[in-house]
């Protein structure tokens, strides 16, 4: 879209809601638009009035260039917590930029090779951290970052506009809990009020879990009754399966709900097309049932809300619980002890039952393996720092493996372990990880997502909220579930979290036969191929590592990077 004279142009992936403010004030401030709705034309009037100021402004999901003639520069920008994506590579004489890294791989003025570097912080996390991507001399436009190229000699510069940080308000410790369950009940309807602002049909994906049903609970309350609906997704194995949870939430709010089962008949198939549908490499196999909620989804609604970002923002992850404890072991059982504890939890019996009581002991020994600052990443990790000998020729050192963590960890609130745990979840592992795994999986079927939990407003409160309303004596969403008391049945309420996961490890150690090993440069694929051996006998669960090593063999060999 083109402004009065064509001397603004904008390409624009997202959502904006608050459009309808920011084109009134731009019109009393003598802007003359040529639609009466769209929220494109809002943008292009925007950056005419208050140029690079103009993201700090906006309340959506969004990824934009904006090419303005006259001052002779691309201006680029992506939402505060990076919903939508934006890539973008440089060579001799070219800037290129795109949705999608494969975008760019097909650019003839690019000729793109795998960042090493960047591939082994992949197996160390499970995505590609920040800026990090899998071509060397491409990068994603960061979070919260404008970017501007300068036409004349194709000079780029980027800064933050935005950054997650806690700034807990310490007089909120001691407020009516009352007066903050009412708070957070507006900010959410409010939030929710937004994201149902539709010309198409509209639902909301339901887990049976806290937060989904916070949001459905909410559209139930904003819809005609009978109008609202849902789409769950289900799995034949019961220890992953949340689909009775999600079936009785709707019944309790009147929604119209559909829901499909994933068995392991069709998972397999399943796993080929999310293979190969993905742009890069993901280390996180939920993107399998979320592509197929999606496909599902898209059947029905053009718009789908989603529960992403309650965890991050109220403390809603395992690894909060495991805090604590954790903190207390490492104070006391000396590191030739922990040795001998992860030696003894290594013969504990392999179970793929979901979050089961073996794969918890052996990640959380994983994580205390290492200092405090990179717990987080370690307890999550597809391949532990200290196994990258075996795994890499050149491996990189652990501080350099987890520098993106590590830098969130150092510029962390002056709160304790669980504050910096809140950022490192909020700044890393939801922009890289789940929301890069929701934006692919939907838009593979032209269905937005939208993340009710990441408005700006309601955002800020979680911001200035103090730990004590998020993670109370071992309760984490302590005040979201207080706010949702009346709103959904007292069992949803007390759940413990359960978590968007498949049976992978049994999938995998059911196939037929192993996936073949390809020949990649500086990898010693001998060690890929007796993890997988290690698997497929049941002697060791090495589900991380080896999802993480298909995808990233997959995408190897489609942009032939070997």
């Amino acid at each position: 879209m083109w402004n009065e004279d064509g001397s603004v142009g904008i390409v624009f992936n997202g959502e904006i809601y608050n459009h309808a403010e920011l084109r009134r004030e731009l019109i009393d401030r003598g802007h003359v638009f040529a639609t009466d709705h769209s929220d494109t034309e809002a943008l292009i009037h925007g950056y005419e009035e208050w140029g690079h100021d103009l993201p700090i402004r906006l309340n959506g999901m969004f990824a934009f260039a904006i090419l303005d003639r006259r001052r002779r520069r691309l201006f680029l920008a992506r939402d505060r917590f990076g919903e939508k994506p934006l890539v973008y590579a440089r060579a001799p004489g070219l800037f290129a930029f795109a949705s999608e890294l494969g975008a760019l791989a097909q650019h003839p003025g690019l000729a793109l090779a795998m960042d090493h570097d960047g591939a082994q912080k992949f197996f160390a996390s499970g995505y590609f951290p920040a800026d990090e991507s899998l071509f060397k001399g491409a990068a994603k436009l960061q979070p919260g970052h404008w970017g501007q190229l300068n036409l004349d000699d194709l000079s780029f510069e980027q800064h933050a506009y935005w950054r997650f940080q806690l700034e807990p308000d310490d007089s909120l410790v001691d407020a009516p809990e009352g007066l903050l369950v009412e708070q957070l009940q507006d900010l959410l309807m409010q939030s929710v009020k937004r994201r149902l602002m539709s010309d198409v049909p509209i639902g909301v994906f339901l887990s049976g879990g806290l937060d989904s049903s916070a949001i459905a609970a909410c559209a139930a309350r904003l819809l005609p009754p009978g109008q609202l609906r849902t789409f769950t997704i289900g799995f034949d194995d019961p220890t992953f399966d949340e689909s009775a949870y999600a079936r009785q939430v709707a019944e309790v709010l009147g929604t119209r709900h559909d829901e499909e089962i994933l068995s392991y008949r069709n998972g397999e198939t399943l796993l080929d097309e999310v293979l190969g549908a993905m742009d890069e490499p993901l280390g996180d196999a939920s993107i399998v049932p979320t592509y197929l909620l999606s496909r599902f989804t898209r059947r029905h609604v053009t718009v789908a809300l989603s529960g992403d970002g309650g965890d991050e923002l109220f403390a809603g992850y395992d690894p909060f619980a495991a805090l604590a404890p954790a903190n207390f072991y490492s104070r006391i059982v000396p590191q030739r002890m922990h040795a001998v504890l992860r030696r003894a939890a290594a013969r504990l019996p392999t179970s793929h039952a979901n979050m089961s009581l073996d794969f918890k002991i052996k990640r959380t020994l994983q994580g205390l393996s290492y200092q405090p600052a990179m717990w987080n990443p370690a307890w999550m990790a597809p391949v532990e720092p200290a196994k990258f000998p075996q795994m890499f020729e050149q491996p990189l050192p652990s501080e350099a493996l987890y520098d993106h963590a590590l830098s969130v960890w150092r510029r962390g609130s002056a709160g304790g372990i669980v504050e910096r745990t809140l950022e490192y979840f909020t700044s890393l592992y939801l922009p890289d990880d789940i929301l890069v795994k929701v934006d692919r999986a939907s838009m593979r079927f032209g269905l937005e997502t939208r993340a009710v939990f990441l408005d700006n407003d309601l955002v800020d409160f979680c911001r200035r909220l103090p730990t004590i309303w998020k993670f109370r004596n071992g309760q984490r969403k302590y005040l979201l579930r207080k706010a949702l008391e009346g709103w959904l049945p007292p069992d949803i309420l007390a759940r413990r979290k359960k978590g968007f996961g498949m049976p992978l490890g049994k999938w995998l150690r059911e196939m037929p036969q192993a996936p073949r090993v390809a020949e990649i440069g500086g990898i010693r694929t001998a060690w890929i191929e007796s993890n997988w051996k290690e698997h497929r006998q049941g002697r060791v669960d090495h589900r991380l590592l080896l999802w993480s090593w298909l995808t990233f063999q997959s995408s190897v060999e489609r942009y032939g990077l070997h």
